[in-house]
């Protein structure tokens, strides 16, 4: 019989994934999703909980009938601007949902945790790359949540034995090699996707937000991971708490960034098309760089990103959004 993890986001854009990868390692990924940001039909690879993060008593019964050894956490909200205008959401939603959970699984028994954080921790970052280590002062009140979240693992470790491990993505991108899975957003607002429906017609320009940055070429760079090597870290995340090791934080980026005018020119290369633009304002609290220091997830897991070079990023991006068209 599969071992079962429960995979709370699951019908989401890396929870998806995620629930793929883990059903190919072994195991039988449940989705616990509201679906009001994720896709049903992103469930593929084992069955669909539809419940609220908030409902303890719904979490309880999931993790109980399923048999749930361990828990993947990714549902949250995650739109910076949607964060800063409506803060109550994302303190509800992310970190009042996350101690719901937390509670659920103190209450079935279930002392492993992977959880889904972010780069945002870190807001206007002193140097790159960023090691685990840097001063976290988030900018916004989606990676004051993460923080917050991360915070609280710890201490719930040290008082009920909860192990963890944290994992802060940097730039998540591209879609699934096999093309069953990709990044679809209402509303949209990451580079790789917008880029993309510029050059397949779907919308009319990209705005290159800040083009005076202290980089090579004037705009912001930042660290992409493919999807599938996002993944694939969570897989080794849970075999590290499998065997009985503690709990750990890990930057997963490439240690190498890329900036928005390389990004519109090797989409237009890939593609074949133009990529309307349009020079903007710099946004409120965009760094001109964020790179990963990977090497603790190298360290410690095994991993690194094996399929995140810009090409293969947007190879897979722009197959899934040509089929998904319209």
């Amino acid at each position: 019989m599969r071992q079962t993890i429960l995979v709370t986001g699951g019908a989401g854009y890396i929870g998806s994934q995620t629930c793929k990868v883990l059903a190919r390692a072994g195991y039988l990924p449940v989705a616990f999703d509201n679906l009001a940001r994720g896709h049903r039909a992103a469930v593929r690879w084992g069955p669909l909980v539809e419940g609220e993060l908030t409902d303890r008593a719904c979490l309880c019964a999931a993790l109980v009938k399923y048999r749930v050894i361990a828990v993947m956490h990714f549902a949250a909200y995650a739109n910076i601007g949607e964060a800063v205008v409506n803060p109550a959401l994302y303190y509800r939603n992310n970190l009042a949902g996350t101690l719901v959970l937390l509670e659920a699984m103190r209450e079935t028994g279930i002392s492993e945790i992977v959880f889904s954080s972010t780069c945002a921790i870190y807001g206007i970052p002193d140097a790159v790359p960023i090691g685990e280590t840097a001063p976290q002062h988030p900018v916004n009140p989606y990676g004051e949540t993460k923080l917050a979240i991360e915070r609280a693992l710890h201490w719930y470790g040290a008082a009920y034995g909860l192990r963890s491990v944290s994992l802060r993505y940097f730039n998540a991108a591209g879609a699934d090699l096999e093309g069953e899975t990709g990044e679809c957003h209402d509303p949209e607002t990451h580079l790789v996707p917008l880029v993309l429906q510029a050059a397949l017609g779907q919308r009319s320009r990209i705005d290159i937000f800040g083009t005076d940055y202290p980089t090579p070429d004037g705009t912001a760079i930042r660290d992409y991971v493919h999807v599938l090597d996002l993944a694939l870290a969570h897989l080794r995340a849970l075999e590290r708490l499998r065997v009985g090791g503690g709990s750990l934080v890990a930057n997963l980026g490439t240690g190498y960034g890329h900036s928005v005018r390389e990004v519109i020119a090797t989409t237009e290369v890939i593609s074949g098309r133009v990529v309307p633009a349009r020079s903007a304002p710099r946004r409120l609290g965009d760094p001109p760089a964020l790179v990963a220091d990977a090497r603790v997830a190298a360290a410690a897991l095994g991993w690194r990103a094996r399929h995140s070079d810009l090409e293969t990023i947007i190879r897979t991006a722009l197959a899934w959004h040509e089929r998904h068209a319209g």
